[in-house]
């Protein structure tokens, strides 16, 4: 009689699941716990519709430069110069559209193909001359800063035309308004279908997932932490994008910045250059004997920053209908901060994209919060830098410790 052999087990305990996942569920509950926090704190402000649009609206553009700063930092260098390139694009889009009247569909991509060459310079020093990303970018933040006042002379320039502004400010309209059982009211039916649509496909994925880990042998987490997740997605998705329906729906930089972080996901987990820019992080040397040309990976990286950088920059001269030469001071901090508290590794080849979304998050619910309650900025500087030094912290000890 031939013994039945029992199949591999691919579903741990929720125990030892949460404990080799600790980094990333960490800070998901990181953040539920600050937004409830300041929740508690503003009297019921931070959660109010009108409160949530401006969340997005002032935040937007560190969750879209963190993508391009994630993989900066997981190649293993650091760009200082991101707040200045922001002012910098920003001003040339306000010179051509308000002093020299081109066309906005032709600013739009003539700023990002701008933005990507300032980052090819940089990456340039830094990947073919061997000259050391901080010492490049820390010349570059000063070089374009010293251009965005030069080119603006030392003054802000706007207004802008309606249709740049929408880049920031527009909404997405409610196509479905004839479906509305109510259209009386305010509500954007079109938000609340395309959440609900969404939450439906995160969990058909979800599901999708653990059976092919089932038929590969692959490690699932347990079934009750899978729909015990979903559940809190389904019902913080639906809370929030209700919310946001009830006042003017889908901010456009919403769904600029959800693709975005749909497709720098998408690369750095199911794409060839994703996977190498992460070798190359986490062993340069082993890497380039793999037949990996880490200095062609290492421009790239800049390059891309440039980009997202650049298109950062037109989004915050649209939100204010005006580009000055402060605009991004001191944004290099929070794009870089959002990246260490979302779990990059100081040291490089470590670091998600879900993780610095939340970082950026964390950063920007931590802002609004404060503001709301009228701390200042010296307190609100002092708040942040705690919270980076714990996540940096947190890191160190988890690798001491593996």
């Amino acid at each position: 009689m031939v013994a039945e052999t029992s199949a591999p087990k691919t579903t741990p305990s929720i125990g030892e699941y949460l404990k080799n996942n600790i980094r990333e569920y960490g800070l998901l509950v990181a953040l539920v716990v600050i937004m409830l926090f300041f929740q508690y704190l503003t009297d019921g402000v931070l959660f109010r519709p009108v409160n949530l649009t401006n969340l997005i609206l002032q935040n937007s553009f560190i969750v879209i430069m963190a993508l391009g700063m994630l993989l900066i930092i997981v190649a293993g260098h650091i760009d200082l110069s991101v707040g200045s390139i922001v002012a910098f694009t920003g001003g040339l889009s306000a010179i051509m559209l308000v002093k020299w009247g081109i066309h906005y569909s032709i600013v739009v991509p003539l700023c990002l193909i701008l933005g990507g060459l300032v980052g090819a310079a940089q990456g340039y020093w830094v990947a073919y001359q061997k000259i050391p990303a901080f010492i490049v970018t820390l010349a570059g933040m000063l070089v374009f800063r010293g251009l965005t006042y030069l080119i603006l002379q030392n003054r802000p320039i706007g207004p802008f035309p309606k249709d740049f502004q929408s880049l920031s400010t527009g909404f997405v309209p409610d196509f479905l308004y004839f479906l509305n059982p109510a259209p009386d009211t305010i509500v954007n039916f079109f938000s609340l279908v395309v959440v609900v649509a969404l939450v439906a496909l995160a969990i058909y994925y979800g599901l999708r997932d653990r059976r092919t880990n089932e038929k590969h042998g692959t490690e699932n987490e347990p079934f009750a932490f899978f729909a015990g997740q979903m559940f809190i997605i389904a019902a913080v998705a639906i809370f929030l994008g209700y919310q946001l329906s009830t006042y003017k729906g889908f901010p456009n930089v919403l769904v600029v910045m959800a693709l975005l972080i749909a497709l720098y996901t998408f690369v750095t987990t199911r794409s060839t250059i994703g996977r190498r820019i992460y070798a190359m992080g986490g062993n340069e040397k082993a890497a380039k004997l793999s037949g990996i040309n880490t200095e062609r990976l290492t421009f790239y990286t800049f390059v891309n920053m440039g980009v997202l950088a650049a298109l950062a920059g037109m989004i915050i001269a649209a939100r204010l209908n005006s580009a000055t030469p402060k605009a991004g001071v001191g944004f290099e901090l929070d794009v870089i901060a959002a990246c260490f508290i979302g779990g990059a590794s100081a040291s490089g080849g470590v670091g998600k994209i879900t993780g610095a979304v939340i970082g950026a998050l964390i950063m920007g619910v931590m802002n609004n919060g404060m503001s709301i309650m009228g701390l200042g900025i010296d307190y609100q500087q002092l708040v942040k830098g705690l919270v980076l030094l714990a996540a940096v912290f947190f890191d160190v000890y988890n690798k001491n410790k593996g």
